[in-house]
């Protein structure tokens, strides 16, 4: 079942490269007290994600945190050298924290797979988008598995 406005986000552990390699976060210590935008997609490197979903919460991130964003999330699943690799090149900084849901546990739990195997990329997330307050999915949405329509960073700042 996926998850909807008003649930909670379901507590699992996730990944994070940090200066001194890969290293173990936990949702609960992304989303307790917190606001945090998330957007998730089908994975690192790809082009849409790589031109235009990712590009858009960086250069949007000023934006957000001035609409109440404590913190901007980008998960996909990839390996954590993967991702951190991702947001190296993709110059993501301090703007938004790439987490790696390497075995698809936190998109597994809320119900957001997307089973791209006979395209021979296996397992992966939706796009999506959500505001997440204190642990809590404020607003949310899934585009159409090859759309990219509702769950820009700029659809997110229209809500805000």
């Amino acid at each position: 079942m996926t998850i909807n406005v008003g649930d909670k986000i379901p507590s699992v552990d996730l990944a994070i490269m940090t200066a001194d390699g890969p290293q173990g976060i936990s949702t609960d210590d992304i989303f307790a007290g917190k606001k945090v935008a998330i957007f998730g997609l089908p994975g690192a490197f790809t082009p849409t994600c790589s031109a235009k979903h990712l590009p858009g919460f960086i250069n949007n991130a000023d934006a957000l945190k001035a609409k109440g964003i404590d913190t901007i999330v980008c998960l996909a699943v990839n390996d954590v050298f993967v991702m951190g690799a991702w947001g190296q090149d993709r110059n993501a900084g301090d703007h938004v924290t790439m987490v790696a849901d390497g075995s698809a546990v936190f998109t597994k739990a809320t119900g957001l797979e997307l089973d791209l195997t006979e395209r021979g990329l296996g397992l992966r997330c939706q796009r999506f988008s959500m505001v997440v307050d204190d642990g809590t999915v404020k607003i949310l949405h899934i585009d159409e598995a090859g759309t990219f329509e509702m769950t820009s960073a700029e659809a997110m700042l229209g809500e805000l």
